[in-house]
């Protein structure tokens, strides 16, 4: 089965011609090297998707045709441990958000200042100043 079909049934990539894209620009590599969009893939193979912050290092686990259900996709690869720890990890990073007064210009409004006055303050430490 060609790689760019497999991307796109594994739901990596909404259509076909971004799958292409992204194996001829090196956003994907299969078994650690850069290859063709029409390249076969085999059950064992290895697959390393970059698509913007995001990375997938997966297993080929099965060949689908067809574009299915996500519940349907997911059972096409095996993602490697390290792969899931650190998708996690910037998931968690990502919840956190921006500071919201990273955004602002000039003077805040009112639902900014309110904004900035319920983040939590870290007040210094009294204990540092006695060790003086």
């Amino acid at each position: 089965m060609r790689l760019d079909k497999w991307l796109w049934a594994a739901r990596f990539f909404k259509t076909r011609s971004l799958a292409q894209q992204a194996v001829a620009g090196g956003r994907v590599q299969l078994n650690g090297g850069r290859t063709k969009p029409a390249h076969e893939v085999k059950l064992g193979d290895t697959v390393v998707v970059r698509v913007g912050d995001w990375r997938w290092e997966v297993k080929v686990r099965a060949l689908s045709e067809r574009r299915g259900p996500a519940e349907e996709a997911r059972k096409l690869y095996d993602e490697t441990p390290e792969s899931r720890a650190e998708r996690e990890r910037r998931n968690d990073l990502r919840r956190w958000g921006t500071e919201p007064a990273s955004t602002l210009r000039g003077r805040p409004t009112k639902r900014d200042r309110r904004l900035l006055e319920s983040l939590p303050v870290d007040e210094p430490d009294a204990s540092h100043d006695d060790e003086r």
